[in-house]
C-alpha cells in the first residue's frame, strides 16, 4: 500500500486523549531559565501571521488575542470574521490552556451565472488548545513548544463541516541576533473526509523571518504551505504573508498588529487582510 493511501485510510480515534498524552510524555524535568520570581517574560502572542509563538503565558495570567477585522477573498467568495478571540490562561510557567471561538462569521457567495449573492452568517467552531513548553519559552536564543488541539464542531454546516477534528503543532523560534529571528510551525492535522465519515491527514508548515525595528515595531514575512490528503483528492495551498506589529513602550502588555496574505496558487484564497489586538492581564 502506498504512503498516500495509508495516510488517507486513517480512521477516527480519541483525538484529545492521544494528542494530550503525546504532549505530556514529551515534557520532562529540565533546568528552569525563567525570570526572577514576580517578573514577567516579554509579551509573546500568536499573531500576526500564521506561525504560532514558541512560548506560553506566564502562570496565573490571562491573555486575550483577537481580530478587529479579518476578511478573506477568493473569486466569487468573501468571508468576514468578526472578533475571533483567543483566550489563554497560564496554568503554570510552562503550560497554558487556550480557547478560540468566532462569535460571528459572514460568508458571501456570488453566483457567476446570475450575479445573485447568497449570504450565510453564524458562529464558528470552537478550538481548545494546550501549550507545553519544551525548551526556551521566551528565554534564550531557541524555543520549542508542543501544542495539541481539538476542534469542537459548533458552526453550522454551511460554515463548518460538523466534525470533531484535531492535530498537533510544534512551534519553533530562533533568535539570530541584531533584531532578526526565524520561526517555523510544522503541523499535523487529522481531518474528516469531504465525501464520507473517514479521516485523513493534512500536513502544513510556516517558515517565517522577523525583524525588530525599534520603538516596539516589528515586521514579519512568512511562507505557508499545506498538503491535504483527502480521500477525494489531494489539495495543496501556498501563500506569501506580510505582517507588522507594534508594542507601545509604555504598555508592555499590549500589542496592535495588521497583515496581508497573498495566494501563490489557484487553490488558495486570493488574499486575506486582517488587523488585531492582544492584551495580557
Amino acid at each position: 500500500m502506498s504512503t498516500g493511501r495509508m495516510i488517507r485510510d486513517i480512521r477516527p480515534a480519541p483525538l484529545a486523549a492521544l494528542l494530550l498524552a503525546a504532549a505530556l510524555a514529551c515534557v520532562s524535568a529540565r533546568a528552569d531559565d525563567a525570570p526572577a520570581p514576580g517578573a514577567l517574560r516579554d509579551l509573546c502572542v500568536d499573531r500576526p501571521g500564521k506561525a504560532t509563538s514558541a512560548c506560553t503565558v506566564d502562570a496565573g495570567h490571562v491573555q486575550l488575542e483577537a481580530d478587529i477585522f479579518n476578511g478573506t477573498f477568493q473569486s466569487s467568495n468573501r468571508t468576514y470574521i468578526y472578533a475571533n478571540p483567543t483566550i489563554k490562561f497560564g496554568l503554570s510557567d510552562d503550560i497554558d490552556l487556550e480557547a478560540n471561538f468566532v462569535p460571528f462569521v459572514e460568508v458571501r457567495t456570488k453566483d457567476q451565472a446570475t450575479g445573485a449573492t447568497t449570504t450565510v452568517t453564524g458562529v464558528g467552531d470552537l478550538f481548545l488548545r494546550a501549550k507545553f513548553d519544551i525548551l526556551g519559552n521566551g528565554v534564550g536564543d531557541f524555543a520549542l513548544v508542543l501544542e495539541p488541539y481539538v476542534k469542537i464542531p459548533t458552526a453550522r454546516d454551511t460554515i463548518g463541516n460538523g466534525a470533531l477534528e484535531g492535530g498537533l503543532l510544534v512551534p519553533l523560534a530562533l533568535d539570530v541576533g541584531n533584531g532578526w529571528s526565524l520561526s517555523a510551525t510544522p503541523e499535523l492535522d487529522i481531518l474528516k473526509n469531504a465525501n464520507d465519515g473517514g479521516r485523513h491527514v493534512a500536513l502544513s508548515n510556516v517558515i517565517g523571518i522577523g525583524r525588530a525595528l525599534g520603538d516596539g515595531v516589528s515586521l514579519t514575512a512568512e511562507f505557508w504551505g499545506l498538503i491535504d490528503f483527502d480521500s477525494a483528492a489531494d489539495t495543496q495551498q501556498y501563500s506569501f504573508d506580510l505582517a507588522a506589529a507594534w508594542q507601545p513602550s509604555d504598555e508592555p502588555d499590549l500589542q496592535f498588529d495588521a497583515g496581508v496574505n497573498f495566494s501563490l496558487n489557484a487553490a488558495t484564497p486570493d488574499r486575506q487582510v486582517y488587523a488585531g489586538v492582544s492584551r495580557r492581564f
